[in-house]
C-alpha cells in the first residue's frame, strides 16, 4: 500500500510539473509576439491621434458669423453702441395672488326659505341685481299680507277723505273730520311705506308687489355685485337662512398680490410705490401694480412685514392662490453703469454672450460679466467696452446660424 501511494504522488507530481512548463513558454512567446506587432505597427497610425487633437484646438478658435446689411435689416437685427444706463434699483420678493378682499360678496337670504330654484353655478360670470336663486318663505308671505292689507286701508282712507271733503264742501260735515280724515290717511300712507320698504330689504324689487293676490310670491337672491361665482351652496330643496352663504361672487378685475418684504428693507418702501409682478403661467408678461398697505406688524419668525399690492387683472390671467414674483422699482438715484438689454443675451456653452462687431457685417460671441439686472437692463462688469457695437436684438438669429456654421463644419 505505502508503494503504491508514493509511485502515485510521483506520477502526479511529473504531471502538474509538465503543465506548468508548458504554460509558462506559451506565455512569454506570446509576449514577444505581440510586442513585435507593436513595433511594426504604421507610424501613421500613430500619428492619427495627434492630429485629431490637433484639428480640436484649431475649431477652439473664435467663430464668427456673416451677415449683410440687407439681411440684418431683413431678419430684425439691430446694431448699437454699448454705453452707460442709469439702472433704478430693485427689490425681488415673491408673493401669491388673492381676491380683492373690496371686491367680494357673501350672498345669503335675508329671511329663511326653501330654495326652489337655482340659476347660476360654480364659475359663471354674473351682472349685479341679477337673480341667482328663488326660496318660498314663510316669513315673506306674511310682509306680503301685511302691505296688501296696508294698501286696502290706504284705498279705504283716500276715499274717506275725499267723501268728508265733498261733505264739507256742502256744509253737511264739520271742518274737524276733516282733520280726522286727513290724519287717518297719513297714518295709513306711512304703514304701507313701511311694508313696502321691509318688503324691498328682503330683496323683492316694487314690480313684484303689484302682482295678483292669488298669486304665492317667491323670494329672489340676487347677486349684490358683478363678478364670478367662485363658491356654490345652493341646492333645491335645502333650507336657507341669513347665516348660511349661499354664493360668493368676487370681481377678479382686479386681484391682490401679497408679498413678504424683509425688514432690512423696509426703508426703501412706501405705499403707493410702483410694482411688476410675474406669474409662472405667464412669463413673458408684465402685470404693473402699486403697494396699497404695509403692515405694522414684523413676523416674529420671518422677520417679514406683509404688503400688499393691488393689480388690474385684465383678462383675468391672474387666479386666486397663483405664486407670484414681484419686483418693486425704487429710486434711480445710482451712478452709470454700463449696461445692456436682457434681450440682447443669449446662452452659448453655459455663458451668457453678446454678437459683437467690429464692421457692421461679422458678428463675435462676447461672453459677459455680468451684475444687477433692473428695468429690462443688465450691468455689465466685463467682456465689453463702452462705445463697441454689438447686436441689441436679433442675437437669437445669430446665435443660429453660428450653430449651424458648426454642424457645417462637423
Amino acid at each position: 500500500m505505502n508503494k503504491k501511494g508514493i509511485i502515485i504522488g510521483v506520477i502526479l507530481a511529473v504531471i502538474l510539473a509538465g503543465g506548468f512548463y508548458y504554460r509558462f513558454t506559451h506565455l512569454a512567446t506570446g509576449t514577444g509576439e505581440e510586442k513585435a506587432q507593436s513595433e511594426t505597427a504604421d507610424p501613421k497610425e500613430k500619428s492619427g491621434d495627434k492630429n485629431e487633437i490637433g484639428a480640436d484646438i484649431k475649431n477652439d478658435a473664435p467663430k464668427t458669423v456673416s451677415m449683410t446689411p440687407e439681411i440684418q435689416k431683413q431678419h430684425g437685427v439691430v446694431v448699437a453702441a454699448a454705453k452707460q444706463e442709469r439702472l433704478a434699483d430693485a427689490i425681488s420678493v415673491t408673493g401669491k395672488v388673492e381676491v380683492n378682499g373690496d371686491r367680494i360678496a357673501h350672498v345669503s337670504p335675508r329671511i329663511p326659505g326653501k330654495i326652489v330654484s337655482v340659476n347660476a353655478s360654480l364659475g359663471d360670470t354674473v351682472a349685479s341685481g341679477q337673480v341667482l336663486a328663488m326660496l318660498d318663505s314663510v316669513e315673506l308671505d306674511e310682509a306680503m299680507n301685511r302691505y296688501r292689507q296696508s294698501k286696502a286701508k290706504l284705498s279705504l282712507a283716500k276715499n274717506n277723505l275725499e267723501r268728508v271733503n265733498a261733505l264739507v264742501e256742502k256744509k253737511i260735515a264739520a271742518r274737524k273730520d276733516i282733520h280726522q280724515a286727513e290724519t287717518d290717511y297719513q297714518t295709513t300712507s306711512s304703514e304701507l311705506h313701511a311694508d313696502q320698504e321691509r318688503l324691498a330689504l328682503y330683496g323683492l324689487s316694487p314690480a313684484g308687489l303689484d302682482g295678483p293676490d292669488h298669486t304665492r310670491q317667491l323670494l329672489p337672491v340676487r347677486s349684490p355685485i358683478g363678478g364670478v361665482i367662485t363658491e356654490k351652496h345652493a341646492i333645491v330643496g335645502e333650507l336657507a337662512d341669513p347665516a348660511k352663504n349661499l354664493y360668493i361672487v368676487a370681481d377678479l378685475s382686479s386681484v391682490w398680490v401679497m408679498v413678504d418684504i424683509n425688514e432690512k428693507d423696509l426703508a426703501k418702501v412706501r405705499k403707493g410705490q410702483e410694482a411688476i409682478v410675474k406669474v409662472g403661467a405667464f412669463p413673458d408678461l408684465n402685470f404693473p401694480g402699486r403697494i396699497s398697505h404695509i403692515a405694522d406688524m414684523v413676523d416674529d419668525a420671518t422677520r417679514t412685514v406683509k404688503a400688499r399690492i393691488e393689480v388690474q387683472n385684465t383678462g383675468r390671467k391672474l387666479k386666486p392662490e397663483m405664486f407670484a414674483s414681484v419686483e418693486l422699482a425704487l429710486p434711480a438715484d445710482a451712478a452709470p453703469v454700463l449696461a445692456v438689454p436682457v434681450d440682447a443675451l443669449q446662452d452659448l456653452e453655459g455663458r451668457k454672450v453678446v454678437f459683437v462687431t467690429g464692421n457692421g457685417t461679422e458678428f463675435e460671441p462676447r461672453p459677459l460679466e455680468l451684475g444687477r439686472a433692473s428695468g429690462g437692463q443688465v450691468e455689465v462688469t466685463g467682456g465689453l467696452k463702452e462705445g463697441e457695437r454689438y447686436a441689441v436684438k436679433g442675437g437669437f438669429l445669430l446665435k443660429s446660424e453660428l450653430k449651424k456654421g458648426e454642424l457645417g463644419e462637423e
